[in-house]
């Protein structure tokens, strides 16, 4: 994914516009310390969701909405992403500040919410170009030690006990993402789905454990200080539930083996002279830092986040064609989801054999 693609912000898509007025005149009542006049830009990125830059003189905010149009059931499920966010705040975890949600469809369109505008540093390439080989090794050891401090926090103790259920979160994900991809005809169908949506379910590891998991945890979903050596912002908490910490460190780690498709990963780098730890050391890192001595099954974890990330691009291609796909950039994710598709049963051979 590069940068000029997915950063940035620009004048608001047409079928994302709304009443900014009426935007304006909730923020005076629900922001504190709000003050106009509000300017609206609409960033590039924001797959599923649109977002905005709210400027004003004082202060930059942003909103995160549901699409307008037809929505597939449970999905852009924004006020769970906002719960998400106020909670995990409360742990010092780095996340925006979420001023306010919206539930209330008649102010723009769409239930929204506002959160703080964090200024800092995004990469867009998991082989992060043109970066010494000393920042790539930080940017790797922060990302490590963020999604191992996740998995150790206590959802009861922050208010998200009953955030999702705390078994069988494999089995639910595969039956969510399945149904969502069988009903989903505009977007077509793919043999090697077809294949997965019957493999994975029967083989199942018998490990099952539950922390709360983000559910896009990618390096692009990350803003960072300007040296690159902390983490300022974890973003886009949408797809966050209670689930399977491992299955969520595995789609973190899918970057190993993605190849270079527009969000670019690992697959061809020579990741000793790039500074980047190789797979087995950040394995090996993350399982220090969470008290385990391996993980067992690694490739069927990452064989249902390659089907799963799959089926996410299969929506975005069923949401160009219905004419409510949220980014510029949808067509490009929509045309790597056979080439995804078929990495995932990659990884299914590989559990299997």
């Amino acid at each position: 994914m590069s940068a000029p693609s997915f950063a940035g912000v620009g004048a608001v898509r047409e079928a994302h516009r709304f009443d900014e007025a009426r935007l304006t005149d909730w923020m005076a009542a629900h922001v504190e310390g709000f003050a106009g006049p509000l300017t609206v830009e609409q960033f590039k990125g924001g797959q599923s969701n649109p977002t905005y830059r709210l400027s004003t003189p004082a202060r930059q905010y942003v909103l995160r909405r549901k699409p307008p149009g037809d929505l597939l059931p449970g999905a852009h499920a924004i006020e769970r992403e906002a719960r998400a966010i106020a909670a995990v705040e409360t742990t010092g975890f780095p996340v925006p500040h979420v001023y306010a949600l919206c539930p209330d469809d008649s102010v723009i369109g769409t239930p929204f919410y506002v959160m703080a505008m964090v200024e800092g540093r995004i990469f867009w390439d998991a082989a992060l170009p043109g970066e010494a080989p000393e920042t790539r090794a930080a940017v790797y050891d922060a990302m490590n030690a963020a999604i191992a401090r996740l998995h150790r926090i206590d959802p009861v103790a922050i208010g998200l006990g009953d955030y999702g259920r705390t078994s069988n979160y494999l089995a639910r994900q595969i039956a969510r993402w399945s149904r969502q991809y069988r009903e989903d005809a505009a977007a077509g169908r793919d043999p090697y789905m077809d294949w997965l949506i019957e493999w994975l379910p029967a083989h199942l590891p018998a490990n099952d454990e539950t922390s709360l998991v983000h559910g896009d945890f990618r390096i692009d979903n990350i803003v960072f200080t300007h040296d690159a050596a902390n983490i300022r912002s974890v973003l886009d908490w949408e797809l966050s539930t209670l689930g399977h910490p491992l299955a969520d460190f595995a789609y973190h780690l899918m970057m190993y083996r993605m190849p270079p498709l527009t969000i670019p990963g690992l697959a061809c780098a020579d990741l000793a002279a790039l500074g980047i730890p190789g797979e087995h050391d950040y394995v090996a890192a993350y399982c220090r830092r969470t008290g385990r001595s391996g993980i067992a099954d690694l490739d069927f974890y990452l064989a249902f986040n390659f089907f799963r990330f799959a089926a996410i691009c299969h929506g975005i291609k069923g949401r160009i064609a219905r004419g409510t796909a949220a980014s510029s950039e949808a067509g490009r994710l929509a045309a790597d989801f056979p080439v995804l598709a078929k990495l995932a049963w990659d990884q299914a051979k590989r559990a299997a054999s």
